[in-house]
């Protein structure tokens, strides 16, 4: 099966509308007693001092982007025990200094693991793990008593652990934003650059220099979608991901995601593939970073 940009433009600005005419919508009473409906962006006011009280309140140790594991099958190609596979993904991060640092930035230590497991063949290896540490400073966007999002300056590392012709991996630097549109509604831009490894030299013609992430969760936070563009020198990577929580009382969400694109593992990075993946997923508090 093969979606051409257009479809792919499209599916994303239909993704756009239904956020914008949906999850604005807020229901008031007027004098008469009769409710009627607004569209408006909302922000959650908060001084500076009241945010940083809330920040000190927080645990240290957490959860950084999701976690989840998923399996699924190719959408382009052959289905068997070969093509379909496991992918999971462990994201955590630390904050250093209990202290607030200069300009009212917080210093964390973050951690990500992305694995891909063939766990349909006999002796269900593991075809590549990805490791990624790093050291972030982050500062939140507060203006007005309104907190808006956050911005985030980070040092990183990225490898796959192995050595010689397998071996892949490149340090960079991140700056990336997340600004709340409304309490639902999440835009975040995201722009590295870096030093790829001797084995990958020509990894940003695969992954580009950056990305755009439009997130949506709901007020209840049952659901939510996003979608990724990742747009490089030899294709527009995309990434949906949609997320269900059935009860007020799980802890996990009921999770897809489609990846269509290049650059999803390190080992595979010049190789173009398009995953279809079903399974289960820890979010953060708040909202996602992707």
């Amino acid at each position: 099966m093969k979606f051409s940009l257009h479809s792919l433009l499209l599916i994303v600005l239909l993704m756009g509308v239904h956020t914008f005419l949906f999850s604005q919508e807020e229901s008031i009473d007027t004098l008469n007693g009769k409710k009627i409906t607004i569209v408006r962006p909302s922000y959650r006011y908060i001084g500076e001092k009241d945010f940083n009280e809330s920040m000190n309140k927080q645990p240290n140790f957490g959860m950084y982007k999701d976690n989840y594991f998923i399996t699924g099958i190719p959408l382009a190609g052959k289905i068997n025990k070969h093509t379909a596979d496991a992918k999971f993904q462990i994201s955590i991060k630390q904050r250093l200094m209990k202290n607030i640092l200069p300009y009212n930035t917080y210093l964390m230590l973050t951690y990500t693991q992305k694995s891909f497991w063939n766990i349909y063949e006999k002796s269900s290896p593991f075809i590549d793990l990805n490791y990624n540490p790093g050291i972030a400073i982050i500062r939140p966007i507060l203006h007005d008593n309104k907190f808006k999002g956050i911005i985030l300056f980070s040092l990183e590392h990225e490898s796959n652990g192995k050595d010689s012709t397998a071996s892949r991996d490149w340090n960079f630097v991140t700056l990336s934003g997340s600004v709340f549109f409304n309490e639902q509604i999440t835009i975040q831009p995201k722009l590295w650059i870096g030093l790829p490894g001797k084995e990958n030299k020509d990894l940003f013609d695969y992954r580009g220099y950056g990305s755009l992430t439009v997130a949506y969760r709901s007020r209840n936070d049952h659901m939510g979608f996003s979608a990724t563009l990742n747009p490089s020198a030899k294709f527009l990577n995309t990434q949906f991901e949609v997320s269900f929580r059935a009860s007020k009382k799980s802890n996990q969400f009921l999770f897809i995601q489609w990846f269509n694109g290049y650059g999803e593992s390190l080992m595979d990075y010049n190789q173009h593939v398009s995953m279809f993946r079903v399974g289960i997923c820890l979010k953060p508090f708040m909202k996602s970073v992707f």
